[in-house]
């Protein structure tokens, strides 16, 4: 199973597809450390779960991936959809969920992205700033 994740502020949303590309489920949870136990154990609920695509890893996404990784998920960066693919198939969450499933099964987002959860963390003005770290 591949799975792909829009990430928000308040809620992520995450697509289920098998490995022949066909949307399982589609679901979303709130972005708390029980959201992310729920969203993990939902996707394993449908088989072996072969990689995660995370869309927004260094921004709203990044307390996920610590947690998927540490989790034992592999995790891939993937780019936000470029605006001609939005014109033409829409935008909402539950689309860009499943366009960052496509991604990693397509190839588009390699494991050459494979993300870790060492992550640097430091205030900046009134949030926080997440790096990668080397």
């Amino acid at each position: 199973m591949t799975v792909g994740v829009d990430t928000h502020k308040d809620v992520h949303v995450a697509a289920v597809l098998d490995q022949a590309g066909r949307v399982l489920a589609t679901r979303g949870f709130p972005t708390t450390m029980r959201g992310y136990a729920q969203l993990a154990t939902w996707a394993e609920s449908f088989g072996t779960v072969d990689k995660v695509g995370l869309e927004g890893s260094g921004s709203y996404g990044a307390g996920l991936l610590r947690f998927l990784t540490d989790y034992g998920l592999a995790v891939v960066e993937v780019d936000r959809p470029d605006r001609s693919t939005r014109r033409r198939i829409g935008k909402t969450d539950t689309i860009d969920a499943e366009s960052a499933a496509r991604a990693v099964i397509s190839g588009r987002a390699s494991g050459a992205r494979l993300l870790t959860s060492r992550l640097c963390c430091h205030s900046r003005g009134h949030g926080f700033e997440f790096h990668r770290v080397s």
